[in-house]
């Protein structure tokens, strides 16, 4: 297994997709042997040198941390490391949304970590063990760090991230619900993890199923008027942001707390869970028997 790069860079810069290709080599797609990181700090764009959240340091600890403690299961990192990256890397939707970031944490910071996370397993069909280029330079749902970062956005209930927990811990939900626009809807994402938490939804197949199904209602249906929920105050946002250069760093035995906002209205969540347990009913589950 591949280590850190030679050079790994004290501070996170903009990485442009055109500038990674380079540097994606077989020898590290199959997870043997990493860049020297000299060249690629080269043509990488700088961030405000003034602005704290941009140091390394955290971040690669972070990562270090999980590669070790979870080395006898690896899927099981991204629970412990998704609420733990938001709340150190502390950012606005429109910054997680540069897809240069995450290319840069991706390639230049923690490529031993995308290969621990996700080089394949051998098989039959493909005896060779391969790195997907996607988790280095991906889609937001696909790529190693921005996939752990949204999936916290988008789960956290206000400031607990229990829920983003619960949510990581099943690769099929978060895989399948980050595609879809609905999740930006927080009761909906609160309801969907009180479903798994329960386990009336737990397999691949049944998550998918009701997440066609949601989506096919929220057609006809809107959802912010069946389950409304609190507004967001920026303000409350941009103050922790700003206090990022002052905040201890996350704990690694218990979870951090994100920024101070309103937890997502009871009454919606329970209206969402009803009705979604409802759905699931006719839900199209491939494999599963219908019911005269």
């Amino acid at each position: 297994m591949i280590t850190a790069p030679n050079h790994v860079p004290e501070r996170l810069a903009l990485l442009p997709a055109s500038a990674v290709d380079p540097f994606l080599t077989e020898s590290l797609l199959k997870g043997e042997e990493v860049h020297g990181g000299i060249d690629l700090a080269k043509v990488v764009e700088a961030l405000p040198e003034d602005d704290a959240r941009w140091w390394v340091e955290p971040i690669r600890s972070l990562v270090e941390d999980a590669m070790f403690e979870f080395r006898a299961d690896r899927t099981r990192a991204d629970a412990w490391l998704a609420p733990r990256l938001h709340a150190t890397l502390r950012l606005t939707r429109r910054e997680a949304a540069d897809k240069r970031l995450w290319n840069h944490l991706a390639m230049a910071v923690a490529p031993d970590y995308v290969a621990w996370r996700h080089l394949s397993e051998p098989t039959t069909s493909r005896p060779e063990r391969r790195i997907a280029a996607e988790r280095f330079r991906g889609p937001a749902d696909r790529q190693c760090f921005s996939r752990l970062w949204w999936a916290a956005e988008l789960f956290r209930n206000g400031q607990d991230y229990e829920p983003v927990e619960a949510a990581c811990g099943n690769q099929d939900l978060i895989h399948t619900v980050l595609r879809m626009e609905l999740i930006d809807h927080r009761p909906t994402a609160q309801a969907l993890v009180r479903l798994l938490k329960s386990g009336q939804v737990t397999t691949g197949r049944e998550i998918f199923g009701l997440s066609v199904a949601i989506n096919a209602a929220g057609a006809t249906l809107v959802y912010d008027v069946l389950a409304p929920d609190e507004h967001k105050d920026p303000t409350r946002l941009r103050d922790w942001i700003a206090e990022a250069g002052s905040a201890q760093p996350v704990g690694r035995h218990e979870l951090p707390q994100g920024p101070d906002e309103e937890p997502v209205p009871e009454e919606s969540v329970a209206r969402l869970t009803e009705y979604f347990t409802d759905l699931f009913e006719t839900a199209p589950v491939r494999g599963r028997k219908s019911v005269d």
